[in-house]
Protein backbone atom coordinates (compact mmCIF):
# COMPACT_ATOMS: atom_id res chain seq x y z
CA UNK A 1 0.00 0.00 0.00
CA UNK A 2 1.52 3.54 -0.94
CA UNK A 3 0.94 5.91 2.44
CA UNK A 4 0.32 10.01 0.96
CA UNK A 5 3.55 12.03 2.11
CA UNK A 6 2.63 14.16 4.44
CA UNK A 7 4.02 17.15 2.66
CA UNK A 8 2.81 18.58 -0.68
CA UNK A 9 4.87 20.98 -2.41
CA UNK A 10 6.59 21.50 0.53
CA UNK A 11 3.69 22.47 2.76
CA UNK A 12 2.55 20.51 5.99
CA UNK A 13 -1.12 20.07 5.82
CA UNK A 14 -3.48 21.85 8.53
CA UNK A 15 -4.30 19.00 10.19
CA UNK A 16 -0.59 18.14 10.96
CA UNK A 17 0.02 21.82 12.13
CA UNK A 18 -3.19 21.68 14.24
CA UNK A 19 -1.49 18.70 16.38
CA UNK A 20 1.72 20.56 16.48
CA UNK A 21 3.11 20.33 20.29
CA UNK A 22 4.14 23.86 19.08
CA UNK A 23 1.00 24.82 17.04
CA UNK A 24 0.44 27.64 20.00
CA UNK A 25 3.53 29.52 19.63
CA UNK A 26 2.74 32.62 19.04
CA UNK A 27 5.08 34.86 16.59
CA UNK A 28 7.39 36.97 18.63
CA UNK A 29 8.03 40.95 17.85
CA UNK A 30 11.27 41.51 15.69
CA UNK A 31 13.97 43.29 17.84
CA UNK A 32 13.78 46.77 16.82
CA UNK A 33 17.99 46.90 16.36
CA UNK A 34 17.58 43.97 14.08
CA UNK A 35 15.28 45.76 11.97
CA UNK A 36 17.27 48.83 11.42
CA UNK A 37 20.11 46.93 10.81
CA UNK A 38 18.19 45.17 7.80
CA UNK A 39 16.75 48.16 6.40
CA UNK A 40 20.50 49.48 6.40
CA UNK A 41 21.51 46.46 4.34
CA UNK A 42 18.96 46.22 1.88
CA UNK A 43 19.35 50.65 1.30
CA UNK A 44 21.52 50.86 -1.68
CA UNK A 45 22.46 54.58 -1.63
CA UNK A 46 25.85 55.57 -1.17
CA UNK A 47 25.06 58.20 1.77
CA UNK A 48 23.61 55.53 4.06
CA UNK A 49 24.30 55.16 7.33
CA UNK A 50 23.08 53.18 10.40
CA UNK A 51 23.42 55.15 13.66
CA UNK A 52 21.00 52.24 15.16
CA UNK A 53 23.80 49.78 16.51
CA UNK A 54 25.80 50.03 20.10
CA UNK A 55 29.13 48.97 18.99
CA UNK A 56 32.25 51.39 17.99
CA UNK A 57 33.55 52.30 14.70
CA UNK A 58 37.12 53.95 13.99
CA UNK A 59 36.69 57.31 11.72
CA UNK A 60 36.72 55.35 8.58
CA UNK A 61 33.34 53.30 9.87
CA UNK A 62 35.22 50.14 10.37
CA UNK A 63 35.15 47.82 13.54
CA UNK A 64 38.19 48.15 15.65
CA UNK A 65 40.12 45.68 17.32
CA UNK A 66 41.98 47.50 19.55
CA UNK A 67 46.08 46.65 19.45
CA UNK A 68 46.02 45.72 22.77
CA UNK A 69 43.99 43.07 22.55
CA UNK A 70 45.45 41.54 19.42
CA UNK A 71 48.84 41.84 21.16
CA UNK A 72 47.33 39.50 24.33
CA UNK A 73 45.84 37.41 21.94
CA UNK A 74 49.26 36.83 19.85
CA UNK A 75 51.07 36.39 23.68
CA UNK A 76 48.25 34.12 25.07
CA UNK A 77 48.71 31.57 21.62
CA UNK A 78 52.32 31.88 21.37
CA UNK A 79 52.06 30.16 25.09
CA UNK A 80 49.89 26.73 23.83
CA UNK A 81 47.62 27.11 26.76
CA UNK A 82 45.05 24.68 26.90
CA UNK A 83 41.15 24.41 26.68
CA UNK A 84 40.36 22.93 30.09
CA UNK A 85 37.17 24.23 31.76
CA UNK A 86 37.37 27.48 33.84
CA UNK A 87 35.87 27.03 38.03
CA UNK A 88 32.70 27.84 38.36
CA UNK A 89 33.23 31.88 39.26
CA UNK A 90 35.78 32.35 36.27
CA UNK A 91 39.53 32.70 35.60
CA UNK A 92 40.58 34.32 39.47
CA UNK A 93 43.48 36.24 37.42
CA UNK A 94 40.92 38.23 35.02
CA UNK A 95 38.12 38.68 37.99
CA UNK A 96 40.80 39.70 40.68
CA UNK A 97 42.04 42.61 37.73
CA UNK A 98 38.18 43.86 36.91
CA UNK A 99 37.69 44.02 40.65
CA UNK A 100 40.82 46.46 40.94
CA UNK A 101 39.77 48.44 37.84
CA UNK A 102 36.05 48.93 39.09
CA UNK A 103 36.82 49.89 42.80
CA UNK A 104 39.75 51.15 42.63
CA UNK A 105 43.05 49.32 43.15
CA UNK A 106 42.93 50.83 46.94
CA UNK A 107 39.30 50.10 48.16
CA UNK A 108 39.65 48.07 51.12
CA UNK A 109 36.19 46.87 49.32
CA UNK A 110 38.22 43.89 47.32
CA UNK A 111 38.94 41.59 50.68
CA UNK A 112 35.43 41.64 50.96
CA UNK A 113 33.78 41.78 47.94
CA UNK A 114 32.40 38.22 46.43
CA UNK A 115 32.80 38.16 42.51
CA UNK A 116 32.12 35.74 39.64
CA UNK A 117 33.03 35.87 35.77
CA UNK A 118 29.39 36.45 33.90
CA UNK A 119 28.64 36.19 30.03
CA UNK A 120 29.35 39.98 29.69
CA UNK A 121 26.78 42.49 31.04
CA UNK A 122 24.12 40.95 30.26
CA UNK A 123 25.28 37.56 32.17
CA UNK A 124 26.31 39.55 34.91
CA UNK A 125 22.56 41.41 35.13
CA UNK A 126 21.03 37.83 34.50
CA UNK A 127 22.73 36.33 37.97
CA UNK A 128 22.20 39.43 39.98
CA UNK A 129 18.88 39.26 39.28
CA UNK A 130 19.04 35.59 39.92
CA UNK A 131 20.59 36.24 43.29
CA UNK A 132 17.95 38.87 44.54
CA UNK A 133 15.61 36.86 44.24
CA UNK A 134 16.36 34.23 45.42
CA UNK A 135 17.93 36.00 48.48
CA UNK A 136 15.73 39.30 49.45
CA UNK A 137 13.59 38.36 51.72
CA UNK A 138 11.04 41.48 51.14
CA UNK A 139 11.28 40.26 47.13
CA UNK A 140 11.31 43.87 46.68
CA UNK A 141 10.75 45.65 43.30
CA UNK A 142 13.93 46.66 40.67
CA UNK A 143 13.33 50.23 39.79
CA UNK A 144 15.02 50.98 36.33
CA UNK A 145 15.78 54.60 35.20
CA UNK A 146 12.98 55.65 32.22
CA UNK A 147 14.23 55.35 30.28
CA UNK A 148 16.76 52.26 30.08
CA UNK A 149 18.40 50.29 28.11
CA UNK A 150 15.97 47.70 26.65
CA UNK A 151 17.27 44.42 27.63
CA UNK A 152 16.94 45.56 31.57
CA UNK A 153 13.36 45.28 32.19
CA UNK A 154 13.87 41.41 29.78
CA UNK A 155 16.14 40.14 32.24
CA UNK A 156 14.95 41.29 35.68
CA UNK A 157 11.35 39.85 34.75
CA UNK A 158 12.88 36.39 33.64
CA UNK A 159 14.47 36.36 36.87
CA UNK A 160 11.45 36.17 38.82
CA UNK A 161 12.00 40.31 39.78
CA UNK A 162 8.63 42.43 39.49
CA UNK A 163 9.98 45.78 37.58
CA UNK A 164 8.93 49.11 37.47
CA UNK A 165 10.43 52.93 37.10
CA UNK A 166 11.64 55.98 38.10
CA UNK A 167 11.67 59.04 35.88
CA UNK A 168 15.08 59.91 34.75
CA UNK A 169 15.00 61.86 31.72
CA UNK A 170 13.29 65.00 30.97
CA UNK A 171 12.06 65.35 27.28
CA UNK A 172 11.88 69.46 27.11
CA UNK A 173 15.67 69.70 28.16
CA UNK A 174 17.10 66.88 27.17
CA UNK A 175 18.58 66.35 30.37
CA UNK A 176 18.78 65.02 33.77
CA UNK A 177 15.27 65.65 35.28
CA UNK A 178 16.90 65.45 38.89
CA UNK A 179 14.24 66.65 40.94
CA UNK A 180 11.49 64.09 39.67
CA UNK A 181 13.84 61.41 39.76
CA UNK A 182 14.86 62.33 43.35
CA UNK A 183 11.20 62.41 44.55
CA UNK A 184 10.96 58.94 42.91
CA UNK A 185 13.37 57.42 44.76
CA UNK A 186 11.77 58.55 47.99
CA UNK A 187 9.00 57.85 47.54
CA UNK A 188 9.92 53.95 46.66
CA UNK A 189 8.91 51.21 49.21
CA UNK A 190 12.50 51.30 51.43
CA UNK A 191 14.90 49.05 50.67
CA UNK A 192 13.81 48.86 47.05
CA UNK A 193 16.80 48.00 44.13
CA UNK A 194 17.32 50.90 42.44
CA UNK A 195 19.42 50.17 38.84
CA UNK A 196 22.00 52.88 38.23
CA UNK A 197 23.88 53.42 35.01
CA UNK A 198 27.25 53.99 36.45
CA UNK A 199 28.02 56.37 33.62
CA UNK A 200 27.43 56.71 29.64
CA UNK A 201 23.73 56.09 30.59
CA UNK A 202 22.06 53.83 27.81
CA UNK A 203 19.74 55.19 25.66
CA UNK A 204 19.94 59.02 26.37
CA UNK A 205 23.83 59.88 27.14
CA UNK A 206 22.68 61.52 30.07
CA UNK A 207 24.83 61.36 33.01
CA UNK A 208 24.27 62.95 36.59
CA UNK A 209 27.14 65.44 37.47
CA UNK A 210 29.20 65.03 40.32
CA UNK A 211 27.36 67.23 42.94
CA UNK A 212 23.91 65.65 41.20
CA UNK A 213 25.19 62.06 42.14
CA UNK A 214 25.98 63.23 45.49
CA UNK A 215 22.05 64.12 46.11
CA UNK A 216 20.96 60.85 44.54
CA UNK A 217 23.51 58.70 46.91
CA UNK A 218 21.93 60.39 50.26
CA UNK A 219 18.31 59.57 48.63
CA UNK A 220 18.99 55.96 48.30
CA UNK A 221 21.10 55.59 51.48
CA UNK A 222 18.22 57.46 53.49
CA UNK A 223 15.70 54.94 52.06
CA UNK A 224 17.72 52.04 52.92
CA UNK A 225 17.90 50.87 48.78
CA UNK A 226 19.87 48.74 47.07
CA UNK A 227 22.36 49.83 44.46
CA UNK A 228 22.74 47.82 41.70
CA UNK A 229 25.26 49.36 39.52
CA UNK A 230 25.44 48.44 35.52
CA UNK A 231 28.60 49.52 34.12
CA UNK A 232 29.16 48.86 30.74
CA UNK A 233 31.34 51.78 29.50
CA UNK A 234 34.29 51.96 32.20
CA UNK A 235 36.91 54.75 30.14
CA UNK A 236 34.85 54.61 27.56
CA UNK A 237 32.48 57.70 28.89
CA UNK A 238 34.95 60.17 29.63
CA UNK A 239 38.39 58.64 28.50
CA UNK A 240 39.05 58.18 32.42
CA UNK A 241 38.86 55.18 33.88
CA UNK A 242 38.58 56.36 37.11
CA UNK A 243 36.65 59.29 36.79
CA UNK A 244 33.85 56.85 35.37
CA UNK A 245 33.48 54.60 38.09
CA UNK A 246 33.55 57.64 40.46
CA UNK A 247 29.80 57.03 41.32
CA UNK A 248 30.40 53.53 42.43
CA UNK A 249 33.00 54.40 44.68
CA UNK A 250 31.16 56.98 46.03
CA UNK A 251 28.31 54.45 47.07
CA UNK A 252 31.19 51.63 48.26
CA UNK A 253 33.28 53.74 50.37
CA UNK A 254 30.22 55.53 52.04
CA UNK A 255 29.34 52.11 52.92
CA UNK A 256 25.53 53.00 54.12
CA UNK A 257 23.82 50.80 51.13
CA UNK A 258 24.41 47.69 49.91
CA UNK A 259 25.94 47.62 46.38
CA UNK A 260 26.20 44.81 43.53
CA UNK A 261 27.78 45.51 40.24
CA UNK A 262 27.47 44.50 36.22
CA UNK A 263 30.86 44.97 34.80
CA UNK A 264 31.28 44.43 30.79
CA UNK A 265 33.92 44.42 28.97
CA UNK A 266 32.34 44.64 25.65
CA UNK A 267 32.57 48.37 24.66
CA UNK A 268 35.19 49.40 26.46
CA UNK A 269 38.02 46.54 25.23
CA UNK A 270 35.62 45.81 22.43
CA UNK A 271 35.53 42.37 23.47
CA UNK A 272 31.88 42.40 21.94
CA UNK A 273 31.99 38.73 20.54
CA UNK A 274 34.22 37.28 23.69
CA UNK A 275 31.17 37.57 25.87
CA UNK A 276 33.67 38.77 29.18
CA UNK A 277 32.11 40.36 32.49
CA UNK A 278 31.77 40.12 36.23
CA UNK A 279 29.21 40.44 38.56
CA UNK A 280 29.69 40.83 42.35
CA UNK A 281 28.30 41.96 45.41
CA UNK A 282 30.20 43.95 47.97
CA UNK A 283 29.71 42.04 51.40
CA UNK A 284 30.57 43.24 54.94
CA UNK A 285 33.32 40.94 55.92
CA UNK A 286 35.52 37.89 54.54
CA UNK A 287 33.32 35.53 56.27
CA UNK A 288 30.01 36.84 54.78
CA UNK A 289 31.60 36.88 51.21
CA UNK A 290 32.72 33.13 51.13
CA UNK A 291 28.75 32.87 52.16
CA UNK A 292 27.36 34.68 49.11
CA UNK A 293 30.28 33.48 46.76
CA UNK A 294 29.05 30.27 47.35
CA UNK A 295 25.24 30.80 46.67
CA UNK A 296 26.28 32.54 43.55
CA UNK A 297 28.26 29.34 42.30
CA UNK A 298 25.01 27.33 43.35
CA UNK A 299 22.65 29.72 40.98
CA UNK A 300 25.88 29.58 38.12
CA UNK A 301 26.13 25.89 38.22
CA UNK A 302 22.32 25.04 36.49
CA UNK A 303 22.72 28.53 34.43
CA UNK A 304 26.03 27.78 32.59
CA UNK A 305 28.14 25.57 34.36
CA UNK A 306 31.07 27.81 34.32
CA UNK A 307 31.80 30.67 32.11
CA UNK A 308 34.25 30.78 28.70
CA UNK A 309 37.77 30.88 28.89
CA UNK A 310 39.22 33.13 25.43
CA UNK A 311 37.94 36.06 26.64
CA UNK A 312 38.79 36.28 30.29
CA UNK A 313 42.12 35.65 29.29
CA UNK A 314 42.51 38.28 27.12
CA UNK A 315 41.24 40.71 29.50
CA UNK A 316 43.43 39.50 31.64
CA UNK A 317 46.63 39.81 29.91
CA UNK A 318 45.76 43.28 28.78
CA UNK A 319 44.95 43.99 32.72
CA UNK A 320 47.83 42.47 34.09
CA UNK A 321 50.77 43.58 32.09
CA UNK A 322 51.76 47.10 32.67
CA UNK A 323 52.63 47.75 29.16
CA UNK A 324 49.31 46.47 27.82
CA UNK A 325 47.37 48.18 30.73
CA UNK A 326 48.79 51.22 29.55
CA UNK A 327 48.50 51.00 26.00
CA UNK A 328 45.19 49.98 26.55
CA UNK A 329 43.97 53.21 28.56
CA UNK A 330 45.33 55.03 25.64
CA UNK A 331 43.28 53.40 23.72
CA UNK A 332 39.47 53.67 25.52
CA UNK A 333 40.92 57.83 25.76
CA UNK A 334 41.61 57.32 22.27
CA UNK A 335 37.91 55.92 21.29
CA UNK A 336 36.12 58.28 23.85
CA UNK A 337 37.68 61.32 22.41
CA UNK A 338 36.54 60.67 18.73
CA UNK A 339 33.00 60.28 19.96
CA UNK A 340 33.27 63.29 21.99
CA UNK A 341 35.25 64.97 18.76
CA UNK A 342 32.03 63.38 16.70
CA UNK A 343 29.00 65.01 19.39
CA UNK A 344 31.36 68.51 18.79
CA UNK A 345 31.13 68.85 15.20
CA UNK A 346 27.89 67.65 14.73
CA UNK A 347 26.69 70.46 17.46
CA UNK A 348 28.69 73.21 15.41
CA UNK A 349 27.75 71.93 12.12
CA UNK A 350 23.83 72.34 12.81
CA UNK A 351 24.26 75.34 14.51
CA UNK A 352 26.14 77.14 11.39
CA UNK A 353 23.45 75.97 8.97
CA UNK A 354 21.59 78.10 11.18
CA UNK A 355 18.92 75.38 12.72
CA UNK A 356 17.00 77.45 15.40
CA UNK A 357 16.72 74.66 17.61
CA UNK A 358 18.51 74.09 20.98
CA UNK A 359 21.84 71.77 20.25
CA UNK A 360 23.41 71.88 23.42
CA UNK A 361 22.36 69.00 24.28
CA UNK A 362 24.57 66.81 21.89
CA UNK A 363 27.71 67.76 23.78
CA UNK A 364 26.11 67.53 27.00
CA UNK A 365 25.41 64.22 27.03
CA UNK A 366 28.38 61.69 27.27
CA UNK A 367 29.27 58.06 25.75
CA UNK A 368 28.14 56.16 22.71
CA UNK A 369 24.67 57.65 22.55
CA UNK A 370 22.66 60.38 22.16
CA UNK A 371 19.08 61.26 22.62
CA UNK A 372 18.13 63.67 19.70
CA UNK A 373 14.99 64.58 20.75
CA UNK A 374 13.98 63.92 17.40
CA UNK A 375 10.39 62.85 17.07
CA UNK A 376 9.39 59.37 15.38
CA UNK A 377 7.67 60.74 12.23
CA UNK A 378 11.17 62.76 12.10
CA UNK A 379 13.24 59.50 12.39
CA UNK A 380 10.82 58.07 9.79
CA UNK A 381 12.02 60.94 7.44
CA UNK A 382 15.44 60.45 7.82
CA UNK A 383 15.70 57.27 6.85
CA UNK A 384 13.12 57.28 3.65
CA UNK A 385 14.60 60.78 2.57
CA UNK A 386 18.18 60.56 3.48
CA UNK A 387 19.22 56.95 3.74
CA UNK A 388 19.52 57.28 7.59
CA UNK A 389 18.74 54.61 10.29
CA UNK A 390 18.18 55.00 14.02
CA UNK A 391 15.89 54.14 16.39
CA UNK A 392 12.50 55.63 16.21
CA UNK A 393 13.00 57.30 19.85
CA UNK A 394 15.60 59.41 18.50
CA UNK A 395 18.86 58.05 20.29
CA UNK A 396 21.99 58.12 17.83
CA UNK A 397 25.05 56.21 18.28
CA UNK A 398 27.36 58.42 18.34
CA UNK A 399 29.90 56.02 16.61
CA UNK A 400 28.43 55.67 13.75
CA UNK A 401 29.18 59.45 12.53
CA UNK A 402 32.62 60.21 10.93
CA UNK A 403 34.65 63.10 9.60
CA UNK A 404 32.75 62.15 6.21
CA UNK A 405 29.34 62.09 7.24
CA UNK A 406 29.18 64.05 10.17
CA UNK A 407 28.25 66.97 7.62
CA UNK A 408 25.47 64.84 5.50
CA UNK A 409 24.30 63.96 9.33
CA UNK A 410 23.31 67.76 10.33
CA UNK A 411 22.22 68.46 7.16
CA UNK A 412 19.78 66.00 7.08
CA UNK A 413 18.45 66.26 10.71
CA UNK A 414 18.32 70.30 10.10
CA UNK A 415 15.87 69.42 6.78
CA UNK A 416 13.43 67.16 8.91
CA UNK A 417 13.71 70.06 11.62
CA UNK A 418 14.07 73.29 10.33
CA UNK A 419 10.17 73.59 9.90
CA UNK A 420 9.68 72.15 13.98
Amino acid sequence: MIVPSLRTAGRVPSAVRAMSTWANVQMGPPDAILGITEAFKRDTDSRKMNLGVGAYRNDAGEPFVLSSVRKAEASILQRGLDKEYLPITGLAKFTGAAASLAYGASSPALDRLAITQSISGTGALRIGGAFLQRFCESQPTVYLPDPSWGNHAAVFRDSGLKVAKYRYFDPSTNGLHLDAMLEDLKAMPQGSIVLLHACAHNPTGVDPTPEQWAMIQQVVEDRGHLAFFDMAYQGFASGDADRDAGALRSFVESGRSPVVLSQSFAKNMGLYGERVGTFSVVTADSAERDRVLSQIKILVRPLYSNPPVAGARIAAEVLNTPELRSEWLGEVKLMADRIIAMRAKLRSRLEELGSKKQWNHITDQIGMFCYTGLKPEQVDRLAKEFHIYLTRDGRVSVAGITSKNVGYLAESIHAVTKED
